[in-house]
This record gives C-alpha cells, structure tokens and sequence, in this order.
C-alpha cells in the first residue's frame, strides 16, 4: 500500500514540477500535440466502422434472431472500443516517445538536475537512441498486447467480464504505461528493457500507482496532452527512487564510511560513551598505618627524646 501511495505522489511531484517550471511545459506539448491529431483520426475512423468490423468478425451471428445478434455484436463493438481506447493509451504514450525523444530527454535531465544529479548518458547517436526506443516500445507493446488479448476473452465470461476484468485491465496498462514513461531515465541509466521490467516487476504498485490514474485521466480527451510532461517528469523521479545507486550519491557514503572506520581506529568512544583516558593511570599504593611511638609523659614534648639523649 506504501508504493501505491507513493506512485500517485511522484504522479502529482511531476505534475507540480512542469507547474513551476512553465517554460519546460510548453517545450514538451510539442510532440503530445502531433500524436494526438493521428490519434484522432485513427479512433474516429475505430468508431465509424466498428459496426462493419463486427459484422465481419461474427458471421455465424447472421442467421440469429433479434435480440441475440444485436446483443452479441452490441457487446463485441463495446469491447472492441474499450480495446481501441485501451491500445491507445499505450501506444500513444510509445508514439509520443518516439516522436519527442529529444524533447523529454531535455525534459528529463533537467528534472535530474533540479534534483542534484543527472547521470551522463551514453554516448550514442540520436538515430540509435530513436531506433532502440523503438525496438523496445515494440517489446513493451507485445506484452501488453498478450495480457491484452487475454483480458478481451475473459470480458465475455458473465459478471467478471463487467466488473473485475476492466479493474485489472486498467491496472495492466497502467503498470506498462510506467513501464514506457520511465523509459527516458532508464535509458540514460542503460538500463534495457529487459531489466526495466524486472525491476518495475519487482515493486509493482510502485507502478501501477504512478499508470493507472494516467491510465483513467488519459481517457479524458485532451488530457493526456496537457499531462504528458508532468507525466515524464513525474516517472524521471520514479526511476531515481528505484534505482538509488545511479543517483551519484555512492562516493559520498563511502566517505562517510571511511571517516566512521577512522574514527573508531583512533580510539573514538562509541556513541553514548563519554572520552575515554588517553593513558591507564596507575592505582594507589596501599597505605598500612604505623604504629604509635611511646610516650615520656603528657605534654606535646613528651613524644621528643630528651635533649642530649
């Protein structure tokens, strides 16, 4: 529950990020912009001919009688837009990636840098760096697309279909829209997308917390627009939670180390101890009392010989 919350936070720390910095908010619209007018164009053309697609995907439905051919096709329209809106969202996130990948790169290093360290990248061509987002968008989108086709047949299976399915389905993509927007830190980090995803696996609500309201507000139309820098800068804090030991702090522990193994070489007393002696002072020598001398008689001279004696 920690990393759930704690995902939802980085969400709204990259959102107040591109807020105070209104110049690097308006840099990363730019490719947001492009890939949402293809977006439209490809959705509404979706909505146009999702009857006819229906039509062809089912023609054993044919023959039947009303109400179960609408039904039937009423219900594969549904999933087939809620599929469409769904592959959207991730491909939209990948595409814009794409087609931005120098925007957000500046983007994300100077988040980086507010933060007091930004990791020097690899050193590669820009046409290599498009072409390896590109390889593992396609990775990413692969996965996706097979929880994605497994989640479409379980849509069917009555009451779950309605309820619990598009619950985890919204969790699914959330979790591989994480999985792309940190893609522009890790890879500065060269980190492949193999290791990506096992480390992202390894604190899942981690991610689903940062993706999946993306995952809802992105539905809304224009917001994924407005939100994407936010988004990209919100996931640049992520990986820096995630992966601590490329945030170049490990020098600076280890000093710390060294100066606390000096201190305790030194003879430094441990915390809650007073100083210690510098040297072992020796005991005292044991005292024996002496035994009283006699007396000639009362008086302070009694105890003095004679004079001449």
């Amino acid at each position: 529950m920690r990393d759930l919350v704690a995902g939802m936070r980085y969400l709204g720390e990259g959102q107040r990020w591109v807020a105070r910095h209104g110049r690097w908010w308006g840099f990363g619209l730019i490719p947001a912009l492009i890939a949402l007018v293809l977006y439209a164009g490809v959705l509404t053309a979706l909505a146009i001919w999702s009857g006819d697609l229906a039509a062809w995907a089912t023609p054993f439905a044919d023959d039947w009688g009303s109400p179960w051919q609408q039904l039937l096709r009423g219900v594969f329209v549904a999933l087939l837009l809620a599929g469409g809106l769904t592959l959207s969202v991730l491909t939209f996130t990948a595409v814009t990636l794409l087609i931005g990948d120098p925007f957000y790169e500046s983007l994300s290093e100077q988040v980086e840098q507010s933060e007091g360290y930004c990791p020097p990248g690899p050193d590669r061509p820009l046409w290599r760096e498009i072409a390896l987002a590109l390889r593992d968008s396609v990775h990413v989108l692969l996965r996706a697309a097979g929880f994605g086709v497994l989640l479409f047949v379980l849509g069917f299976v009555p009451f779950l279909g309605q309820t619990v399915v598009p619950a985890i389905g919204f969790c699914v993509s959330g979790f591989f829209l994480t999985v792309e927007l940190t893609a522009v830190a890790m890879q500065r980090r060269d980190v492949p997308v193999r290791e990506r995803l096992r480390h992202l696996r390894g604190r899942k609500a981690l991610a689903v917390g940062f993706g999946t309201p993306l995952v809802l507000l992105f539905l809304i139309p224009f917001v994924a627009v407005v939100l994407m820098p936010g988004a990209v800068a919100g996931a640049t804090l992520l990986v820096r939670d995630l992966l601590p030991e490329e945030n170049g702090n490990g020098d600076e522990g280890g000093d710390r180390g060294a100066d606390g193994a000096a201190g305790r070489v030194e003879g430094a007393a441990p915390a809650g101890v007073g100083p210690l002696p510098a040297s072992p002072v020796p005991p005292p020598a044991p005292h024996f009392p002496q035994p009283p001398r006699p007396q000639s008689g009362p008086g302070p001279s009694a105890g003095r010989p004679p004079a001449g004696w």
